[in-house]
């Protein structure tokens, strides 16, 4: 009996230490697993950062104490947001402002005077904006509406520096301006393709929306999607707001002249403006729009060659087509503009335009009305040469236009 009992406990004793040589088996072996696992995991992290852009990795930016490039915290969008902050700017404007009755309390004296023969009184009040660096000898690019009516213009950089600026150029209707300073060291950003922007894609906002109220010229970041593309808008207050940009990224007031990024870190658009809904005291609710890139690039060039958007010239005055003329020509109701006169010599007359003419494409973009046509013009300039499609007498023509500047502008 004894003996029996014997043999049980070295059963035991053996099964005990046969269970406890597996486990302690199967934790070597998946530690050692692990291991290469993650060594491996940290081979591929590394790999896709040095696809990103190795030259970044030890750049200025990786400051001390912030993971190295190639850490799993470091993606694409940190890398993009970095490569572009130091080129973006805060801007901040005093502008002029004429107060008709500065007060409620109006003296004795205002009696006597007619309304327009009452002294002007004016205010200072600030305005503040973002831009960013578009070339190492100190130009910026930001949105007219930032800096109209600056009497006093100072731009802030990351590194502490506040530098007093001029504006090169302006153009009211593309709400485009170019601001110069006198500054060493800038970073130009780089510029992307707006035309090549894909709706989904990461979208990267960047502005200096609380300047005046921390005094940090450092950007804040706004992350979202590109929503859609050639958005357009009924002109307001002189602006054509066409083939904009939408994103879901925050942009709020401060953002107006700030660069919309692509994870490659390249602008492909200006932050200007955000739908709120119907009350005005809303913030952003994830609806902003960019201008696109190449038509503020184009814009850009043109302030800086000549201080101004020149206006362009076709010669022809137009009106909007109603149902009774398209139910004539036999086209749908609602395209087209027709051409009610040619000036003598003008680029119209030239291309072979006349009166009774129903123009319904220029370019690519088909016109529906006036509103269209003028739109339209926001992304060509002096010099370039337009295709026009138009009907006459029922027919489908075609004829190439050169536009001219405006003769008064001259």
């Amino acid at each position: 009996m004894i003996e029996k009992l014997e043999r049980r406990r070295v059963s035991r004793f053996v099964l005990i230490s046969v269970i406890a040589g597996m486990a302690i088996g199967f934790f070597i072996g998946g530690e050692m697993i692990h291991r290469i696992y993650m060594r491996n995991l940290g081979g591929i992290l590394n790999e896709h950062a040095s696809r990103l852009d190795p030259r970044e990795q030890d750049g200025p930016e990786w400051t001390a104490g912030e993971p190295a490039a190639g850490s799993h915290r470091v993606n694409a969008i940190i890398w993009a947001t970095r490569k572009v902050a130091p080129s973006v700017v805060g801007i901040v404007v005093t502008q002029i402002q004429v107060v008709s009755n500065p007060s409620s309390n109006s003296s004795f004296f205002d009696y006597f005077f007619a309304p327009d023969m009452k002294p002007l009184q004016y205010r200072k009040i600030e305005n503040i904006g973002s831009g960013f660096v578009i070339s190492a000898d100190g130009l910026i690019l930001t949105n007219y509406h930032v800096v109209q009516n600056a009497s006093k213009l100072f731009v802030n950089f990351q590194d502490g520096r506040r530098i007093e600026g001029k504006v090169v150029g302006a153009d009211e209707k593309s709400d485009l301006a170019v601001v110069s300073v006198q500054g060493r060291g800038l970073r130009p950003a780089q510029f992307g393709n707006s035309d090549r922007c894909l709706i989904g894609e990461w979208s990267i906002a960047l502005g200096n929306p609380f300047l005046n109220f921390i005094n940090d010229a450092h950007p804040t970041v706004t992350v979202g999607v590109i929503s859609a593309l050639n958005r357009n808008f009924a002109p307001s207050e002189g602006v054509y707001y066409q083939s904009m940009i939408q994103t879901d990224a925050a942009i709020n007031p401060g953002n107006s002249g700030g660069p919309l990024v692509n994870v490659r870190g390249e602008v492909v658009g200006i932050n200007s403006f955000i739908y709120t809904g119907s009350s005005a005291n809303t913030g952003s609710i994830g609806i902003s729009f960019a201008i696109p890139i190449n038509r503020a690039r184009r814009v850009a060039q043109e302030l800086i060659a000549h201080g101004r958007r020149r206006q362009i010239w076709t010669g022809i005055s137009v009106h909007n087509v109603n149902r009774g003329a398209a139910a004539a020509l036999n086209m749908n109701s609602g395209i087209g503009v027709a051409i009610s006169s040619v000036k003598p010599q003008s680029p119209g007359e030239v291309a072979g335009l006349k009166a009774g003419d129903v123009i319904t494409r220029m370019g690519r973009r088909i016109i529906h009305n006036n509103a269209d046509l003028d739109g339209f013009f926001l992304d060509y300039y002096v010099g370039d040469t337009v295709g026009v499609q138009y009907i006459r007498g029922g027919k489908y023509m075609r004829t190439d236009i050169v536009l001219q500047e405006y003769p008064s502008k001259k």
